[in-house]
């Protein structure tokens, strides 16, 4: 990838106390029920949003997907072989709000490829998503995304077909939209988290397995931080460093938690909140949440852990060298709001999505109108973009497994511009992190998660629970999946039909 830039070297209520509690529920919540009265909404930011840049520009980059060598299991280790968009692994691209991207994808691995610009409110034709929204990128073929991100925030990119492999080899990279700080940090630092399935000698183990698709994913076997098993950096004494926390993992929920300074979140998904004090938070694969953290006096540190682990497992860890800013009250402003549109409640369609194991002896639905020209009926015929088996169902509908041959119908038909809340409800044993394509939407209710409403693009969706989200409908075929990455390619997949 040429010339992108290098990387800088809502009360949390949810749960603690890590997977030995993932069962208990919020404390006066139903098992499985809504909470009695919903929560209050939380502030989306401070400042109101910033005027467009004058001086906005475009950013030229080409991402050259291929197999690289890479030391993952540590510098004098063996080597692994990668797949990555540049020879920097899990790369950061940063520009500003209003500045525009041409992205060109060239593709030199052995499979057909893409770039979906995860949680980016994208027209739907640079989406990504082979079919569906555009042709697969074929080996020695190439393919060019141009469009201007409307949101400031942290975001990331990654295939939408053979996600296990391809993702699970390291092929992804951070984006973040910058503009949305009113005041700058001392620091910004992405945190890209995810884990390697990797044998002692370096090689691949499966990505994936019946046992863990069937269930809740099969993990990695070393856990990782920009892809660095124990990743630590220095900080500025004093100083208010943001850290982005980026889940990439195919499988795994995390449970930050900051040890030795004071922390809070700022933003979910990207999306600015009224600061609040970081206790824990849970967020699932393809979930991202923005902290601000004051560091401590130089020579002491901080930690970042992950309290989801029987033993909490430090994610990253931060020294304090000598710096001239001065110790003073830590009271972050808020992020600028985001221009996100609002879904009018009082008008809202509600359409209810059940998230389920397949039915016993489900077949997938028809084409359901579909011409039998049409690119997106054909995706069936690519079993890079389907899995073997089928376990997961939403609505009763499975994405069909290896030996189908027909295409579900859109789990839903929506009109552009309209208001709609989903009525989301996990009926299974397992956390699903639940991804809406080419949308942000409000968080209104949790039944097991005692949170205030925010913005986000991914919910996750502990056990049991039931979810409700509202947003307003963009043009377009749109994916809406769970992102255990096992998951959406055993049956808990669909898309929506936008007119």
């Amino acid at each position: 990838m040429s010339a992108p830039s290098p990387p800088a070297s809502l009360p949390s209520a949810a749960f603690r106390g890590g997977r030995r509690r993932l069962l208990a529920a919020t404390a006066g919540a139903l098992a499985g029920g809504w909470l009695a009265a919903p929560p209050r909404p939380a502030r989306a930011g401070g400042d109101p949003p910033p005027p467009e840049a004058p001086g906005a520009r475009r950013h030229d980059w080409t991402f050259r997907a291929q197999e690289r060598p890479a030391r993952l299991l540590g510098p004098d280790g063996p080597l692994s072989r990668v797949w990555s968009y540049s020879d920097a692994l899990l790369p950061v691209l940063r520009i500003r709000q209003g500045d525009a991207i041409r992205a060109r994808l060239e593709n030199a691995l052995p499979e057909h490829t893409s770039i979906h610009w995860h949680g980016v409110r994208v027209p739907n034709a640079m989406d990504g998503v082979q079919y569906l929204t555009q042709p697969p990128v074929g080996p020695g073929q190439s393919f060019t995304y141009e469009f201007t991100p409307p949101d400031t925030g942290t975001f990331f990119l990654h295939p939408h077909c053979n996600e296990p492999g391809q993702v699970g080899r390291g092929l992804a990279a951070t984006l973040v939209v910058e503009g949305d700080e009113p005041e700058p940090p001392d620091a910004d630092i992405v945190l890209a988290c995810k884990d390697w399935r990797l044998a002692e000698d370096g090689t691949w183990l499966p990505f994936e397995t019946p046992q863990g698709a069937g269930r809740a994913g099969t993990f990695g076997t070393v856990r990782a931080v920009n892809g660095q098993r124990a990743f630590a950096a220095t900080v500025p004494a004093h100083g208010d460093i943001r850290l982005r926390l980026l889940n990439l993992d195919a499988t795994r929920t995390l449970l930050a938690r900051v040890e030795g300074a004071a922390a809070q979140v700022i933003a979910i998904d990207g999306n600015a909140v009224e600061p609040f004090a970081l206790e824990q938070w849970r967020f699932g694969p393809a979930m991202r949440v923005d902290l601000r953290v004051r560091a401590p006096a130089a020579g002491a540190g901080f930690t970042l852990f992950d309290d989801f682990p029987r033993e909490p497992w430090p994610l990253a860890r931060f020294t304090a060298a000598p710096s001239a800013l001065a110790e003073r009250p830590f009271a972050p402003r808020p992020l600028r709001a985001a221009r996100v549109p609002r879904a009018d409640l009082a008008k809202a369609e509600r359409l209810p999505f059940a998230f389920s194991a397949a039915p016993l002896g489900a077949t997938p639905g028809s084409v359901a109108g579909l011409p039998p020209d049409d690119p997106f009926a054909r995706l069936l015929l690519d079993s890079l973009c389907v899995g073997r088996n089928t376990f997961w169902a939403i609505n009763k509908s499975t994405w069909p497994g290896g030996g189908n041959r027909q295409l579900p119908p859109p789990l839903a038909e929506l009109k552009a511009g309209r208001s709609y809340v989903f009525e989301l409800h996990n009926t299974t044993p397992h956390p699903h992190p639940i991804h809406l394509h080419g949308h942000t939407f409000e968080v209104l209710s949790l039944s097991r998660q005692a949170l205030p409403r925010f913005l986000a693009d991914t919910v996750l969706l502990l056990p049991r629970e039931r979810a409700e989200i509202a947003f307003v409908a963009a043009p377009g075929r749109w994916m809406f999946h769970c992102h255990v990455l096992e998951h959406l390619e055993t049956g808990m997949m669909g898309w929506l039909r936008v007119t």
